[in-house]
C-alpha cells in the first residue's frame, strides 16, 4: 500500500483548476485539503507524477490478469459502477471535471465509493483505499485510509462552499428567473451526466420531473428571499403578494 495518490491522481493535476474564464475557484487558497500532492500517513507531502512505465500503472489497474482477484471482497469484486469509463484515464475524466465543477477525478471517485461502502459503524475506508483501482478504472494506485479520509473530506467542504455560493446567487437578486432556470439546467445536466457514468439509468420521465420539481423549488427560493429582502409584502419581480404566519410574528418579537 502506498501512502497516498498514486501516479497522475492526486492534485498535481488539479493545482490549477481554472476555468474558461481564468477564475480560479473560490476555495483554492483555503482548501488544505486540495493542496499539490497528497500527505500520507507520516504527514509528507507525497507528489505526484506520471508513471514511468505506462504498463506498470496498467498493470495495477482492475483488467491486469483479465479476470478478477480471488482474494478481493466479495462486495468490490462484484462493484460495477464506473464501468462507462473502463479504460479512460484520470487526466480526461479530471478536465471535463475542472471545466465544470470544484472537485477533481479522485474527490468525486472517492466521494461515490464512501457513499457504497458505508455501513453501520462508518466508511469502510481501509478498504476503498486498498482496492481502489479494482474499483474505479481511472485510478491506479492504492491509497491509505488517510488519504481517502482526506479526499472525502475536501469533497464535502468543496461541495458546502459551492451551496453557500449558490444559494446566495439565487437569493441575492443577481439573476433574473430565466438565468437561474438556465443555472439550474447547466447543473442538472452536469449531474446527471456524472450519476450516468456511475451507472445510474435514468429515463426521460424520471429526468423531467426532477427537473420540475427542482425548477419549482427554486421559484420559491427566489420568491422568499425576495420577501426577505424587501419590507412591502409584495414581490417587486412577480407582484405576489406575501401574508405574515404566525412564525413571522415570532420571530418578529
Amino acid at each position: 500500500m502506498t501512502d497516498g495518490p498514486g501516479a497522475g491522481e492526486g492534485d498535481a493535476a488539479d493545482a490549477d483548476p481554472t476555468d474558461e474564464g481564468g477564475a480560479e475557484p473560490p476555495d483554492q487558497a483555503t482548501d488544505a485539503q486540495s493542496t499539490d500532492g497528497d500527505t500520507g500517513a507520516d504527514g509528507a507531502e507525497v507528489e505526484d507524477t506520471e508513471p514511468a512505465d505506462p504498463a506498470e500503472a496498467e498493470a495495477t489497474g482492475p483488467s491486469a490478469g483479465g479476470a478478477p482477484d480471488p482474494d478481493l471482497p466479495p462486495d468490490v469484486a462484484k462493484y460495477d459502477r464506473f464501468k462507462k469509463i473502463d479504460g479512460g484515464t484520470y487526466d480526461r475524466a479530471n478536465d471535463f471535471l475542472r471545466e465544470r465543477t470544484y472537485i477533481t477525478a479522485r474527490e468525486w471517485a472517492i466521494a461515490r465509493l464512501c457513499a457504497d461502502f458505508r455501513t453501520e459503524t462508518g466508511v469502510e475506508m481501509t478498504k476503498i483505499g486498498e482496492n481502489l483501482p479494482e474499483l474505479v478504472p481511472f485510478m491506479t494506485d492504492t491509497y491509505t485510509p488517510q488519504a481517502v479520509n482526506q479526499a472525502r473530506a475536501s469533497f464535502e467542504e468543496k461541495v458546502r462552499k459551492a451551496g453557500a455560493t449558490f444559494l446566495y446567487g439565487a437569493m441575492c437578486d443577481f439573476f433574473t428567473a430565466e438565468e437561474l432556470d438556465d443555472v439550474m439546467y447547466e447543473a442538472t445536466e452536469v449531474a446527471k451526466f456524472l450519476l450516468e457514468v456511475e451507472g445510474v439509468e435514468l429515463s426521460v420521465e424520471e429526468e423531467l420531473a426532477a427537473e420540475d420539481e427542482i425548477s419549482e423549488v427554486m421559484r420559491e427560493v427566489r420568491e422568499h428571499s425576495a420577501a426577505l429582502r424587501h419590507d412591502e409584502v409584495e414581490c417587486p419581480d412577480c407582484g405576489h403578494h406575501f401574508e405574515a404566519t404566525a412564525a413571522d410574528a415570532v420571530d418578529d418579537d
